[in-house]
């Protein structure tokens, strides 16, 4: 209970923290796809000062499930906020562990030409037979988890765990392995700019 309290505070806290980041930004958006809505969700903000992921991270491994660092030895994300988020906690473990234990490994996943994930030849080797842990700042549909596992399992890795900073709500698919937000944030409904009430109350677009 003690253990499920302190994950609670830190969630509760990470939110605010969040929000005084501006990344989590509530307000009157325009998406630029041909629909506005009431969040915006900005992880960028969190990159521009490293001090800043590093304490994001550093939540995120305090509320990954007991026996989930022991199991990995690799942290994978795909690229851009996914991959540093990815570095980071390979580095914080780093921290943590024992020094008869060999290093976590850090790989990331860049996009193709094409927009898709792709895993480089010699991050290939980093997962091959690797138990990985694979992270993103937003999970959205699912979907970018779906692909970059879908890589790692090719090259002969095991996702056991996806973590992420924020869960709008909204996944399609799902690995059949733990996820673990830091914070859930369930999506409020969008709609098609000529539809927005926000528009019809006149309510101005957020600037930021």
């Amino acid at each position: 209970m003690a253990v499920d309290t302190r994950r609670d505070d830190i969630r509760t806290r990470a939110l605010q923290d969040l929000r005084r980041f501006e990344v989590v930004m509530e307000g009157h958006f325009d998406y630029g796809n041909g629909y506005h809505g009431r969040l915006y969700l900005n992880p960028h903000q969190l990159f521009r000062y490293p001090s800043t992921i590093w304490r994001v991270a550093q939540d995120l491994i305090d509320v990954l499930p007991p026996g989930v660092t022991d199991r990995v030895t690799v942290v994978a994300g795909p690229a851009t906020g996914g991959a540093l988020l990815a570095h980071t906690i390979a580095g914080l473990l780093d921290g943590r562990r024992p020094l008869t234990r060999e290093p976590y490994s850090f790989a990331p996943l860049h996009h193709g030409t094409d927009g898709a994930a792709v895993l480089s030849p010699f991050y290939a080797g980093v997962v091959k037979g690797a138990q990985v842990l694979l992270v993103d700042d937003v999970r959205n549909t699912g979907q970018t988890f779906q692909q970059c596992a879908d890589l790692i399992a090719a090259a002969g890795g095991t996702v056991v765990c996806t973590a992420q900073i924020v869960d709008r709500g909204e996944a399609v698919v799902t690995l059949g392995v733990p996820n673990i937000p830091l914070v859930d944030y369930p999506a409020p409904e969008n709609h098609p700019a000529a539809e927005c009430p926000l528009c019809r109350q006149g309510v101005p677009i957020t600037s930021f």
